[in-house]
Order: structure tokens, then C-alpha cells, then sequence
């Protein structure tokens, strides 16, 4: 994906976009050493979403990649499938590349949204929403979007379905280093739903 351009934008915001920024890195791939190594060194609160935190940097420090592209694979992909399928489509009507996946498209062209030269799966995967958020936010494809079309997209592209997905992700039987990420999505999923009520005054 293209990078952001300079833009100042308020802490809370980039925080935000930082969020969805790395849960898009995380779900998109198995995570290398690099990226093991930056989310090893994160740290937290004693927020629920500070405790998630700590448990997936304290994981990250002590798992090698090859582990979790282990635990990614049989999450997300298998033997003909994984454990999960994580697109919108397939949450929202029970199979792929279904209306969901059409009306996405649709909004990521109003927005100027695109999926880059290199991605070939369908853009309502939820490591592709996250980056999509993100993109949103800090004005990746254009100037930042305002809250009111931020929480369009959120309600109609994340919200129906993305909670239940790291909910499932939480308590996945293969998962042990994508556990807390789990968590960690739905708390801010969470926490971006109850914001986006409370900004806007209509419901996310």
C-alpha cells in the first residue's frame, strides 16, 4: 500500500491509525522477525486493552517465526481452508465474494481506495479493512477523511462483522499468539464503535 503523506493529525487519531496500521500487518502475514521483534517491545496499561498488549509483546518475545507462521497457516489457510475465514463476506452471508465484498469495492472507489498491484484476495479480508481504516484516517489516498465518513465505512464495512471475528480469532483452538491479538481487536473494535456513537451521536 501506498504510505502516508506528512500530515499532522491529532495524538488520538494517529494512535487509531496505528492500531489498525498493525493489526493490518499482523492478519495480513505471519509476522518476521522484524516484526516480532517491534511488537516484543511494545508496552501497556492496566486497560483491558493495555493488558492484551503486554500478553502479545510478552508472546512475541518468546515465540520464533516459524512458530507462528505455523499457527498463522493453520489459522488462516490449512489444508483447503483454515480454521477461520477472515472476510466479510463469508461472515455476513456464509460464503465468498458475495455482496459484501461488491459494495466495498463500490466505497473504496468513492473514497479512492485501492487494493494494491501485489494483494490478489478479496479486499474485505480484515487485515485489508484494518489497512483501509488506517488509510482513512491519516489521509493515505487523499486528505483525511472526517469522523462522519470514517464511521460510514467503519458501519458499514467493520462493524457488522469484525468484532465476531476476533472474537473467534480469541478463542480459536489453534491460536496461542494470535489469542491476544483476538483480544486485542475486539477491544478496540469495541472501543471504536462506542467512540464513533458518542462523536457522531448516532449509533456505529
Amino acid at each position: 500500500m501506498n504510505t502516508a503523506r506528512n500530515i499532522q493529525l491529532p495524538e488520538e487519531d494517529r494512535m487509531r491509525a496505528d492500531l489498525y496500521d498493525f493489526l493490518g500487518l499482523i492478519l495480513a502475514r505471519p509476522p518476521d522477525a522484524n516484526l516480532l521483534a517491534r511488537t516484543g517491545a511494545l508496552t501497556g496499561g492496566n486497560s483491558e486493552t493495555g493488558k492484551a498488549v503486554l500478553t502479545l509483546a510478552k508472546l512475541a518475545r518468546a515465540t520464533k517465526p516459524a512458530a507462528v507462521e505455523t499457527e498463522y497457516n493453520r489459522l488462516f489457510i490449512g489444508l483447503g481452508r483454515g480454521e477461520l475465514l477472515p472476510y466479510a463476506s463469508y461472515y455476513l452471508t456464509g460464503f465468498l465474494n458475495e455482496k459484501p465484498l461488491a459494495l466495498l469495492r463500490q466505497d473504496m472507489a468513492a473514497q479512492g481506495l485501492a487494493r494494491a498491484a501485489n494483494v490478489f484476495e478479496p479486499e474485505d479480508n480484515i487485515a485489508s479493512l484494518m489497512e483501509m481504516m488506517a488509510a482513512l484516517i491519516t489521509g493515505r489516498f487523499g486528505a483525511p477523511a472526517d469522523l462522519a465518513t470514517q464511521k460510514t465505512f467503519f458501519s458499514r464495512h467493520v462493524a457488522p462483522w469484525a468484532a465476531h471475528f476476533f472474537t473467534d480469532l480469541e478463542a480459536a483452538r489453534n491460536a496461542v499468539f494470535y489469542a491476544p491479538v483476538g483480544r486485542l481487536g475486539r477491544l478496540f473494535m469495541e472501543i471504536e464503535a462506542e467512540a464513533f456513537r458518542m462523536s457522531i451521536g448516532q449509533p456505529a
